[in-house]
Protein backbone atom coordinates (compact mmCIF):
# COMPACT_ATOMS: atom_id res chain seq x y z
CA UNK A 1 0.00 0.00 0.00
CA UNK A 2 1.03 3.60 -1.27
CA UNK A 3 2.25 5.63 2.22
CA UNK A 4 -0.32 9.23 2.76
CA UNK A 5 1.07 11.84 0.31
CA UNK A 6 2.68 14.97 2.58
CA UNK A 7 2.81 17.80 0.22
CA UNK A 8 4.93 20.99 0.17
CA UNK A 9 2.06 23.34 1.33
CA UNK A 10 -1.24 22.45 1.45
CA UNK A 11 -4.01 24.66 2.21
CA UNK A 12 -5.29 24.85 5.96
CA UNK A 13 -8.62 26.12 6.59
CA UNK A 14 -9.20 27.77 10.13
CA UNK A 15 -13.06 27.04 10.84
CA UNK A 16 -14.74 30.59 10.54
CA UNK A 17 -14.13 30.72 6.66
CA UNK A 18 -17.52 28.88 6.21
CA UNK A 19 -19.20 31.45 8.60
CA UNK A 20 -18.34 34.08 6.18
CA UNK A 21 -19.05 32.34 2.86
CA UNK A 22 -22.72 31.41 4.20
CA UNK A 23 -23.17 34.72 4.78
CA UNK A 24 -22.37 35.59 1.38
CA UNK A 25 -24.74 32.91 0.23
CA UNK A 26 -27.49 34.41 2.24
CA UNK A 27 -27.21 37.92 1.02
CA UNK A 28 -26.93 36.95 -2.64
CA UNK A 29 -23.41 38.62 -2.76
CA UNK A 30 -22.06 36.29 -5.07
CA UNK A 31 -20.29 39.12 -7.27
CA UNK A 32 -16.88 40.65 -7.53
CA UNK A 33 -17.97 42.79 -4.79
CA UNK A 34 -19.58 42.97 -1.35
CA UNK A 35 -18.97 42.94 2.56
CA UNK A 36 -16.21 40.43 2.46
CA UNK A 37 -14.57 42.04 0.19
CA UNK A 38 -14.33 45.28 2.00
CA UNK A 39 -13.63 43.78 5.52
CA UNK A 40 -10.92 41.85 3.94
CA UNK A 41 -9.37 45.11 2.60
CA UNK A 42 -9.70 46.63 5.73
CA UNK A 43 -8.55 43.21 7.91
CA UNK A 44 -5.41 43.55 5.78
CA UNK A 45 -4.42 46.93 6.51
CA UNK A 46 -5.08 46.34 10.20
CA UNK A 47 -2.63 43.65 9.85
CA UNK A 48 -0.03 45.33 8.36
CA UNK A 49 -0.21 48.42 9.95
CA UNK A 50 -0.23 50.71 7.44
CA UNK A 51 -2.01 53.84 6.22
CA UNK A 52 -1.49 52.35 2.72
CA UNK A 53 -4.30 51.46 0.57
CA UNK A 54 -4.79 47.99 -0.25
CA UNK A 55 -7.33 46.40 -3.42
CA UNK A 56 -8.28 42.71 -3.13
CA UNK A 57 -7.84 41.31 -6.86
CA UNK A 58 -8.09 37.78 -8.40
CA UNK A 59 -4.14 37.06 -7.93
CA UNK A 60 -1.18 38.04 -7.28
CA UNK A 61 -0.14 38.03 -10.55
CA UNK A 62 -3.27 40.38 -11.53
CA UNK A 63 -1.60 42.97 -8.81
CA UNK A 64 1.23 42.86 -9.69
CA UNK A 65 0.41 43.68 -13.52
CA UNK A 66 -1.92 46.57 -12.11
CA UNK A 67 1.57 47.85 -9.63
CA UNK A 68 3.06 47.91 -13.20
CA UNK A 69 0.61 50.18 -15.23
CA UNK A 70 -0.13 52.18 -11.96
CA UNK A 71 4.17 52.89 -12.34
CA UNK A 72 3.75 53.45 -16.15
CA UNK A 73 5.64 50.77 -17.56
CA UNK A 74 5.10 51.01 -21.53
CA UNK A 75 6.11 48.87 -24.17
CA UNK A 76 9.94 48.86 -24.77
CA UNK A 77 10.65 50.13 -20.48
CA UNK A 78 12.67 48.23 -18.56
CA UNK A 79 11.74 46.25 -15.34
CA UNK A 80 14.50 45.30 -12.99
CA UNK A 81 13.52 42.12 -11.45
CA UNK A 82 14.77 39.95 -9.30
CA UNK A 83 16.07 36.81 -10.95
CA UNK A 84 15.98 34.49 -8.11
CA UNK A 85 12.11 33.72 -8.02
CA UNK A 86 8.87 32.35 -9.42
CA UNK A 87 8.22 33.19 -13.04
CA UNK A 88 4.77 35.48 -11.68
CA UNK A 89 7.42 37.94 -10.80
CA UNK A 90 8.61 38.73 -13.75
CA UNK A 91 5.40 38.04 -16.64
CA UNK A 92 3.33 40.85 -16.10
CA UNK A 93 6.55 42.73 -16.93
CA UNK A 94 6.05 41.42 -20.65
CA UNK A 95 2.08 42.08 -20.63
CA UNK A 96 2.85 45.75 -21.09
CA UNK A 97 5.23 45.35 -23.65
CA UNK A 98 8.02 45.99 -20.96
CA UNK A 99 11.53 44.10 -20.77
CA UNK A 100 12.60 42.49 -17.46
CA UNK A 101 16.16 42.96 -16.58
CA UNK A 102 17.25 40.62 -13.72
CA UNK A 103 19.25 41.47 -10.68
CA UNK A 104 20.76 38.52 -9.02
CA UNK A 105 20.87 37.73 -5.19
CA UNK A 106 22.99 38.24 -2.28
CA UNK A 107 24.23 35.65 -0.34
CA UNK A 108 22.64 36.54 3.30
CA UNK A 109 18.57 36.74 2.10
CA UNK A 110 18.94 34.84 -1.08
CA UNK A 111 17.18 38.15 -2.07
CA UNK A 112 17.80 40.79 -4.66
CA UNK A 113 21.39 42.71 -4.01
CA UNK A 114 21.29 45.84 -3.62
CA UNK A 115 25.32 46.28 -4.69
CA UNK A 116 23.75 44.24 -8.25
CA UNK A 117 20.80 46.75 -8.05
CA UNK A 118 22.96 49.74 -8.41
CA UNK A 119 25.49 48.18 -10.73
CA UNK A 120 22.20 47.04 -13.16
CA UNK A 121 20.66 51.06 -12.82
CA UNK A 122 24.01 52.43 -13.89
CA UNK A 123 24.99 50.37 -16.42
CA UNK A 124 21.26 50.75 -18.00
CA UNK A 125 21.32 54.40 -17.44
CA UNK A 126 24.84 54.54 -19.14
CA UNK A 127 23.30 52.84 -22.16
CA UNK A 128 20.56 55.43 -22.16
CA UNK A 129 17.77 53.07 -20.88
CA UNK A 130 16.87 54.31 -16.85
CA UNK A 131 14.60 51.63 -15.52
CA UNK A 132 10.83 52.13 -14.78
CA UNK A 133 10.57 50.07 -11.93
CA UNK A 134 12.56 47.71 -9.23
CA UNK A 135 11.07 44.51 -8.49
CA UNK A 136 12.23 42.76 -5.41
CA UNK A 137 11.10 39.58 -3.80
CA UNK A 138 10.65 38.35 -0.50
CA UNK A 139 11.21 34.94 -1.14
CA UNK A 140 10.05 31.87 0.71
CA UNK A 141 9.29 34.50 3.31
CA UNK A 142 12.37 35.67 4.01
CA UNK A 143 12.64 39.99 4.02
CA UNK A 144 14.86 41.46 0.99
CA UNK A 145 17.30 43.71 2.00
CA UNK A 146 14.44 46.49 1.41
CA UNK A 147 16.14 49.31 3.44
CA UNK A 148 19.19 49.39 0.80
CA UNK A 149 16.97 48.93 -2.25
CA UNK A 150 14.47 51.27 -1.08
CA UNK A 151 17.36 53.77 -0.65
CA UNK A 152 18.85 53.03 -4.07
CA UNK A 153 15.46 53.64 -5.46
CA UNK A 154 14.68 57.08 -4.19
CA UNK A 155 18.31 58.41 -5.00
CA UNK A 156 17.72 57.16 -8.59
CA UNK A 157 14.12 57.87 -8.35
CA UNK A 158 13.02 54.36 -9.82
CA UNK A 159 9.64 53.57 -8.03
CA UNK A 160 9.57 49.94 -6.16
CA UNK A 161 6.85 47.32 -6.35
CA UNK A 162 7.44 44.97 -3.35
CA UNK A 163 6.74 41.49 -4.22
CA UNK A 164 5.71 40.13 -0.72
CA UNK A 165 3.54 37.29 -2.24
CA UNK A 166 5.56 34.52 0.25
CA UNK A 167 6.24 36.90 3.34
CA UNK A 168 2.60 38.39 4.72
CA UNK A 169 3.52 38.57 8.50
CA UNK A 170 7.12 38.77 7.78
CA UNK A 171 9.22 42.16 8.81
CA UNK A 172 11.90 44.23 9.16
CA UNK A 173 12.82 45.67 12.19
CA UNK A 174 8.73 45.50 13.13
CA UNK A 175 7.66 46.99 9.72
CA UNK A 176 5.60 44.62 7.63
CA UNK A 177 6.44 43.03 4.28
CA UNK A 178 4.27 44.89 1.69
CA UNK A 179 4.67 48.03 3.54
CA UNK A 180 8.09 49.14 2.00
CA UNK A 181 7.48 50.11 -1.88
CA UNK A 182 5.53 52.58 -3.57
CA UNK A 183 3.41 49.12 -4.53
CA UNK A 184 3.65 45.76 -3.55
CA UNK A 185 1.59 42.72 -3.91
CA UNK A 186 0.17 39.93 -1.77
CA UNK A 187 -0.55 36.27 -2.74
CA UNK A 188 -3.20 34.00 -1.29
CA UNK A 189 -3.01 31.15 -3.89
CA UNK A 190 -3.68 27.86 -2.24
CA UNK A 191 -0.26 26.76 -1.56
CA UNK A 192 0.40 30.55 0.74
CA UNK A 193 0.46 30.65 4.28
CA UNK A 194 -3.09 31.62 4.05
CA UNK A 195 -5.27 31.28 1.14
CA UNK A 196 -8.45 32.18 -0.60
CA UNK A 197 -7.99 29.22 -3.00
CA UNK A 198 -6.92 31.68 -5.55
CA UNK A 199 -6.24 35.77 -5.11
CA UNK A 200 -4.16 38.52 -4.16
CA UNK A 201 -3.92 41.98 -3.24
CA UNK A 202 -2.15 45.10 -4.56
CA UNK A 203 -1.06 47.93 -1.74
CA UNK A 204 -0.79 51.37 -2.89
CA UNK A 205 0.35 54.81 -1.05
CA UNK A 206 -2.80 56.48 -2.43
CA UNK A 207 -6.57 55.91 -2.52
CA UNK A 208 -6.54 57.56 -5.50
CA UNK A 209 -4.19 54.77 -7.04
CA UNK A 210 -6.46 52.09 -5.59
CA UNK A 211 -9.43 53.15 -7.30
CA UNK A 212 -7.22 53.47 -10.73
CA UNK A 213 -6.82 50.03 -10.05
CA UNK A 214 -9.84 48.60 -9.08
CA UNK A 215 -11.33 50.85 -12.32
CA UNK A 216 -9.02 49.04 -14.27
CA UNK A 217 -9.60 45.38 -12.55
CA UNK A 218 -13.55 45.86 -13.28
CA UNK A 219 -12.90 46.38 -17.22
CA UNK A 220 -12.52 49.85 -17.26
CA UNK A 221 -15.98 50.76 -17.89
CA UNK A 222 -16.65 54.82 -17.72
CA UNK A 223 -18.94 56.54 -15.72
CA UNK A 224 -22.35 56.01 -18.47
CA UNK A 225 -25.82 54.49 -18.13
CA UNK A 226 -24.72 52.09 -20.67
CA UNK A 227 -21.41 49.91 -21.23
CA UNK A 228 -18.28 52.27 -22.59
CA UNK A 229 -15.22 51.85 -22.17
CA UNK A 230 -12.16 54.83 -23.04
CA UNK A 231 -9.10 52.30 -21.80
CA UNK A 232 -8.38 48.81 -21.79
CA UNK A 233 -9.55 46.92 -18.73
CA UNK A 234 -9.43 43.36 -17.05
CA UNK A 235 -11.57 41.13 -15.07
CA UNK A 236 -9.01 41.29 -12.19
CA UNK A 237 -11.43 42.08 -8.45
CA UNK A 238 -11.96 39.03 -5.99
CA UNK A 239 -15.26 37.63 -5.47
CA UNK A 240 -17.00 37.95 -2.55
CA UNK A 241 -16.88 34.61 -1.75
CA UNK A 242 -13.47 34.03 -1.84
CA UNK A 243 -12.70 37.33 -0.01
CA UNK A 244 -14.80 35.57 2.58
CA UNK A 245 -12.70 32.48 2.70
CA UNK A 246 -10.20 35.21 3.78
CA UNK A 247 -11.52 37.01 6.13
CA UNK A 248 -12.07 33.47 8.10
CA UNK A 249 -7.91 32.93 7.21
CA UNK A 250 -6.91 36.09 8.39
CA UNK A 251 -8.42 34.96 12.37
CA UNK A 252 -5.38 32.27 12.41
CA UNK A 253 -2.62 33.78 10.06
CA UNK A 254 -0.65 34.22 13.41
CA UNK A 255 -0.83 30.84 14.50
CA UNK A 256 0.23 30.05 10.89
CA UNK A 257 3.14 31.68 10.90
CA UNK A 258 3.90 30.13 14.40
CA UNK A 259 3.12 26.54 12.87
CA UNK A 260 5.83 27.42 10.05
CA UNK A 261 8.35 28.95 12.30
CA UNK A 262 8.12 25.63 14.61
CA UNK A 263 8.66 23.31 11.71
CA UNK A 264 12.08 25.27 10.59
CA UNK A 265 13.31 24.64 14.05
CA UNK A 266 11.89 21.25 14.18
CA UNK A 267 14.11 20.44 11.32
CA UNK A 268 17.11 22.53 11.61
CA UNK A 269 17.28 20.87 15.38
CA UNK A 270 16.45 17.25 14.05
CA UNK A 271 19.22 17.75 11.39
CA UNK A 272 21.99 19.52 12.95
CA UNK A 273 24.55 17.09 12.87
CA UNK A 274 24.25 16.85 8.85
CA UNK A 275 26.19 18.79 6.34
CA UNK A 276 22.78 21.52 5.48
CA UNK A 277 22.77 25.13 5.40
CA UNK A 278 19.54 26.43 7.25
CA UNK A 279 18.80 30.21 5.83
CA UNK A 280 19.14 32.02 9.02
CA UNK A 281 17.39 35.97 9.35
CA UNK A 282 19.94 38.52 9.54
CA UNK A 283 19.31 40.93 13.12
CA UNK A 284 16.39 42.26 12.75
CA UNK A 285 14.26 40.38 10.28
CA UNK A 286 11.56 38.41 10.93
CA UNK A 287 10.77 35.71 8.69
CA UNK A 288 7.36 33.84 8.44
CA UNK A 289 8.63 30.70 7.09
CA UNK A 290 6.46 29.93 4.71
CA UNK A 291 9.01 27.10 3.06
CA UNK A 292 11.67 25.50 5.36
CA UNK A 293 14.56 25.55 2.58
CA UNK A 294 18.27 24.26 3.06
CA UNK A 295 21.42 23.97 1.11
CA UNK A 296 23.28 20.58 0.58
CA UNK A 297 26.94 20.45 -0.31
CA UNK A 298 26.21 19.28 -4.45
CA UNK A 299 23.62 19.19 -6.82
CA UNK A 300 23.90 15.30 -6.68
CA UNK A 301 23.52 15.52 -2.95
CA UNK A 302 20.36 17.60 -3.01
CA UNK A 303 18.97 15.23 -5.75
CA UNK A 304 19.40 12.15 -3.58
CA UNK A 305 17.35 13.81 -0.71
CA UNK A 306 14.58 14.73 -3.35
CA UNK A 307 14.39 11.38 -5.53
CA UNK A 308 14.61 9.18 -1.74
CA UNK A 309 11.58 11.72 -0.08
CA UNK A 310 9.84 10.96 -3.48
CA UNK A 311 10.14 7.47 -3.36
CA UNK A 312 8.05 7.72 0.43
CA UNK A 313 5.67 9.96 -0.96
CA UNK A 314 6.94 12.76 0.13
CA UNK A 315 6.97 16.35 -1.58
CA UNK A 316 10.10 18.37 -2.08
CA UNK A 317 10.81 21.01 -4.46
CA UNK A 318 14.40 22.92 -5.65
CA UNK A 319 14.52 26.24 -5.39
CA UNK A 320 13.24 28.14 -8.28
CA UNK A 321 15.36 28.09 -11.34
CA UNK A 322 16.37 31.70 -11.88
CA UNK A 323 14.54 33.78 -14.15
CA UNK A 324 17.82 34.37 -16.20
CA UNK A 325 18.42 30.40 -16.95
CA UNK A 326 14.49 30.32 -18.15
CA UNK A 327 14.00 29.60 -21.92
CA UNK A 328 11.18 31.97 -22.29
CA UNK A 329 13.32 34.58 -20.43
CA UNK A 330 16.88 33.71 -22.66
CA UNK A 331 17.65 36.90 -24.47
CA UNK A 332 16.79 39.27 -21.41
CA UNK A 333 19.55 40.78 -19.97
CA UNK A 334 21.35 39.83 -16.35
CA UNK A 335 23.53 41.19 -13.74
CA UNK A 336 24.66 38.19 -12.30
CA UNK A 337 26.97 37.11 -9.62
CA UNK A 338 26.43 33.07 -9.20
CA UNK A 339 24.61 33.43 -5.87
CA UNK A 340 21.35 32.31 -7.77
CA UNK A 341 22.74 29.35 -9.81
CA UNK A 342 24.20 28.09 -6.65
CA UNK A 343 21.25 28.30 -4.62
CA UNK A 344 19.22 26.72 -7.41
CA UNK A 345 21.82 23.87 -7.92
CA UNK A 346 22.15 22.71 -4.25
CA UNK A 347 18.72 23.99 -2.37
CA UNK A 348 15.67 21.85 -2.03
CA UNK A 349 12.40 23.33 -0.12
CA UNK A 350 11.02 20.68 2.58
CA UNK A 351 7.33 19.81 3.50
CA UNK A 352 6.22 23.16 5.67
CA UNK A 353 2.52 23.23 5.67
CA UNK A 354 0.79 24.69 9.00
CA UNK A 355 -1.32 21.31 8.61
CA UNK A 356 1.86 18.91 9.29
CA UNK A 357 1.68 16.65 12.05
CA UNK A 358 4.33 15.52 14.35
CA UNK A 359 4.28 11.61 12.53
CA UNK A 360 4.97 13.18 9.12
CA UNK A 361 7.50 15.76 10.22
CA UNK A 362 9.21 12.61 11.92
CA UNK A 363 8.80 10.30 8.82
CA UNK A 364 10.31 13.21 6.83
CA UNK A 365 13.16 13.36 8.82
CA UNK A 366 13.78 9.64 8.76
CA UNK A 367 13.95 9.73 5.34
CA UNK A 368 16.16 12.60 5.11
CA UNK A 369 18.99 10.88 7.62
CA UNK A 370 18.40 8.00 5.45
CA UNK A 371 20.41 10.16 3.15
CA UNK A 372 23.71 10.66 4.60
Amino acid sequence: MNKPKIWLSSPHMGGSEQKYIQEAFDTNWIAPLGPNVNEFEKTLQNYLSTNKHIAALSAGTAALHLALKLAGVQAGDEVLCQSMTFSASANPITYEGGIPIFVDSERDTWNMSPDMLEKAIKDRMTKGKKPKAIIPVHLYGMPARMEQIIEIARHYRIPVIEDAAESLGSHINGQMTGTFGDYAILSFNGNKIITTSGGGALITSTQKEKEKAIFWATQARDVAPHYQHSEIGYNYRMSNILAGIGRGQMEVLDQRIAARRANFSFYQETLDNLPLNFLTEPEGFYANRWLTTILTDSYEQREKIRLALAAENIESRPLWKPMHRQPVFKDAPAYVNGVSDDLFDRGLCFPSGSNLTDVERERIVAVIKSCF
